[in-house]
């Protein structure tokens, strides 16, 4: 079984071209969809359930949601010219501390699409220059312009839903 790749081994390279900014954002918009679709079916007990010490299928999804706002005020940087992107927690103690498991799946979903279209809808008025603009990622320690920073949200996205994928035996 082929695992996804560990996130924070993870490079990525200010090679994605500007002017598929809509694209990503098509991508951005579907992932709630996305996620919907591989857990729909899902038996409450295979979400809930935690390979050793690692989060659930559940839990991954929350996490999704915890990172909206993460997300929200990186676009904000971009939009008043910070000169470095808010730090993510790396602890993931957002994630940990909010009981994922202990809330009905139809409620992640809800909000994680309800904050995720707020997301698209602000960064779909952003003027074409913005998405050139470059800030340094804190962790990786390298300028980032914000398409490059839609395109490592879309990819955290997907690298989360094949977790959800693999956990709930899709794969």
């Amino acid at each position: 079984m082929n695992r996804p790749p560990i996130w924070f081994e993870r490079k990525f390279e200010s090679a994605f071209p500007v002017e598929q900014h809509p694209n990503l954002c098509v991508r951005l918009r579907g992932t709630p969809a996305r996620l919907e679709e591989i857990v729909r079916g899902a038996a409450r007990d295979v979400l809930l359930k935690r390979p050793g010490d690692k989060w659930s299928a559940q839990e991954h999804a929350g996490h999704l949601l915890d990172l909206e706002p993460l997300w929200m005020a990186r676009l904000a940087d971009y939009l008043t010219e910070a000169a470095t992107l808010t730090a993510a927690d790396l602890s993931n103690q957002k994630t940990h501390l909010a009981r994922h498991n202990e809330r009905p799946i139809g409620e992640i979903l809800n909000q994680f699409r309800s904050d995720r279209f707020e997301l698209v809808k602000r960064v779909e008025t952003v003027d074409r220059a913005t998405f050139s603009r470059t800030l340094l990622h804190p962790r990786m320690k390298t300028p980032m312009r914000l398409v490059d920073h839609l395109y490592f949200v879309a990819e955290h996205d997907d690298h989360h839903l094949a977790h959800i994928w693999e956990l709930i035996g899709l794969s």
